[in-house]
């Protein structure tokens, strides 16, 4: 298996790509491909670096973090545009980027086109619950949205629940103010009634809450992008939070540092779950291809499990699965 990454692209491009690359390698049988500028990454990839298993591929260009897809699509020659079309033509499995999320979308939906059947592919997130990993879509793809791509979604966050973290029949929940049947707006309203349709292609369990998503009462979250992304960043603050008053308690009382030094292990434990670098990268899922997009901010532990989500995509044969479950006539008919 090969995976393309652009070592470009990130916060800490590209020490931290290469570095997480290098990390992989050490762990796993597959070859990846270090797309990016040879004179950058030529002396972060000593010779026999991860026993052969990289392998550096020329882009001269590169995408800043804050351009436009526009402006994005109008430079072949970047690296995420490169590593995107290794995939389009067969000389890799998947693409890794943490650059210009905007830019990675735009090329892969370009370069690669949707799975047959799909409108609009979405980001497929892993959160932490109190159940272990569960996944929410869109985490940001689609600001706004159609009922009918609700539909979609429920569909491609089921398949990837069973592919990637081998969940037999897992619950899928629409995201609204409340659980009854009549609340939310007119595009919630719209999407419960379109993935009630479904019957037994998926296992729709109706509306959920906020609270439900983390408590884990589901294992696939569906919302509108704008949603999906506040939600995260939401999120992330209130961990954040936490995790600080703990550390400020401690410091100020010293009977709970006592307390502190014996649930270390726990507190850890802890934290490991709330960070981000943990679950690696996101899934673009719907495209014709497996892309991972990474947070700007990775560092090499989080590329390094970027990575392995590919590459776990991969060997579950996540695109075909999606495909065959698009084909099924319940789905046709929604």
């Amino acid at each position: 298996m090969r995976i393309a990454v652009d070592a470009m692209g990130g916060d800490h491009a590209p020490e931290e790509i290469v570095s997480g690359c290098r990390r992989f390698a050490a762990e796993s049988g597959t070859e990846l491909l270090l797309v990016g500028a040879s004179q950058a990454l030529a002396p972060l990839v000593p010779e026999g670096a991860g026993d052969g298993r990289l392998r550096i591929y020329e882009a001269p260009d590169t995408v800043g973090m804050d351009e436009s897809p526009a402006k994005a699509l109008r430079r072949p020659r970047a690296s995420v545009a490169v590593a995107v079309g290794l995939v389009r033509d067969g000389e890799a499995e998947a693409v890794v980027s943490a650059g210009n999320s905007g830019a990675f979308m735009a090329w892969a939906w370009k370069g690669l086109g949707t799975v047959p059947g799909l409108d609009r592919p979405a980001i497929a997130i892993l959160v932490p619950t109190l159940e272990g990993p569960r996944i929410l879509l869109d985490a940001g793809a689609n600001a706004d949205c159609r009922p009918a791509n609700l539909v979609e979604w429920g569909l491609l966050g089921s398949v990837y629940a069973e592919a990637v973290l081998d969940l037999r029949n897992p619950r899928v929940g629409l995201l609204n103010i409340g659980s009854e049947e009549g609340k939310g707006n007119e595009l919630v309203r719209s999407a419960l009634a379109g993935l009630r349709e479904l019957g037994d292609a998926i296992h729709f369990v109706g509306n959920v809450e906020g609270a439900d998503v983390f408590a884990g009462r589901v294992d696939v979250t569906l919302c509108d992008g704008f949603t999906g992304n506040v939600v995260l960043k939401v999120a992330e603050g209130v961990s954040e939070l936490i995790i600080g008053e703990v550390k400020r308690e401690m410091r100020r009382r010293p009977v709970a540092m006592v307390g502190g030094l014996l649930a270390g292990g726990a507190l850890r434990a802890m934290r490991r779950r709330f960070d981000k670098a943990e679950y690696g990268g996101a899934m673009l899922v719907g495209v014709n291809g497996v892309c991972i997009v990474g947070h700007g901010h990775s560092d090499a532990r989080a590329i390094c499990n970027a990575i392995a989500v590919g590459e776990r995509a991969v060997k579950a044969r996540l695109l075909s699965r999606i495909s065959e479950s698009l084909a099924q006539p319940a789905a046709v008919r929604a």
